[in-house]
């Protein structure tokens, strides 16, 4: 397995400052944000640093280039918008980008996108589950058309009131999985594994690892720490973040010996990305950055 990290932490740091970060710390791999110009629209969203609406082949071969020579590998081009957007416009806007930084993949020679299913936050399961069956289906052709895997990170995104109460991405548990890969059912389309958003959602992170194999994509390493005593004041159906908070690796309840041994399991040699969302390092890029290397120093007991 390679370790390294999601580029979203790094804002305003340019391309080559986080391939650089990564090759100096013997980190052999990056997941890079790429979401539009034109700046974050939510926490951990909006970074870009590659910009695949205008990416060239010429602008590739120098990106190519740049991380061949410093020995940093890109795992996957990162972009996590709600493509079951209830907005149509807003949707097709979400869809378009999608579709450049599949183009992109091939140009990079990476071919992999991580990103969300998407999901109506105030629809039913089963009536998503139809909006899947409506908006997936061309995605994934051009997708397989084009050489080009899809991982479906596993995070409901289900924190803030606008997102209440169904959360915007459908693929959140493996009883879900099953209903989009029936619908879904294609090599090229799998999962981007984040054990946490498990933990907190109190479903088994070991289990699903082995029922899955052959669709885990990409790997991302991060924490959740859930705090009881809220949990017990405010119940399972409150906002998450009312009983529970995004921690470094090794600081919250996931059993990461238990996770990485699972992965050996089942022979997964991928890419396993950091993924810091950890409220404790974010009041500077120095922060951010120390939070990389903090993670990256823990998971090296397990991820050599």
């Amino acid at each position: 397995m390679k370790l390294g990290f999601i580029t979203a932490i790094c804002d305003g740091m340019t391309f080559e400052e986080v391939v650089d970060f990564a090759s100096e710390n013997n980190l052999e791999c990056l997941e890079v944000a790429c979401w539009p110009q034109g700046g974050a629209q939510r926490r951990y969203a909006g970074v870009s640093h590659i910009d695949v609406a205008n990416i060239d082949e010429e602008k590739a071969a120098y990106l190519k280039d740049y991380c061949a020579k410093r020995h940093v590998e890109i795992s996957s081009l990162a972009y996590y918008p709600n493509t079951l957007e209830p907005d149509v416009e807003k949707r097709k806007a979400y869809i378009d980008h999608l579709y450049k930084l599949i183009d992109a993949s091939v140009m990079l020679d990476v071919n992999m996108v991580t990103t969300f299913v998407g999901r109506d936050p105030k629809k039913t399961v089963t009536e998503n589950l139809e909006l899947v069956r409506e908006v997936w289906p061309p995605i994934v052709r051009y997708a397989e058309e084009k050489g080009v895997k899809i991982g479906i990170e596993n995070c409901p995104m289900l924190f803030t009131e606008d997102e209440w109460p169904g959360g915007q991405n459908l693929m959140t548990s493996p009883a879900n999985w099953r209903k989009v890969f029936e619908i879904i059912d294609s090599p090229n389309f799998g999962i981007n594994y984040d054990p946490s958003h498990f933990v907190w959602q109190q479903i088994d992170y070991i289990k699903p690892i082995y029922e899955f194999k052959d669709k885990i994509f990409h790997v991302h390493y991060k924490d959740i720490k859930v705090y009881e005593d809220r949990l017990a004041d405010v119940g399972i159906m409150a906002a998450p973040l009312e009983y529970m908070s995004p921690k470094l690796p090794g600081l919250g309840d996931v059993d990461w010996g238990k996770y990485v041994s699972a992965l050996t399991d089942i022979g997964y040699d991928g890419y396993t990305c950091i993924e810091v969302e950890d409220k404790a390092f974010e009041k500077s890029l120095d922060d951010a950055k120390k939070a990389v290397l903090l993670s990256a120093k823990y998971l090296r007991n397990f991820v050599i």
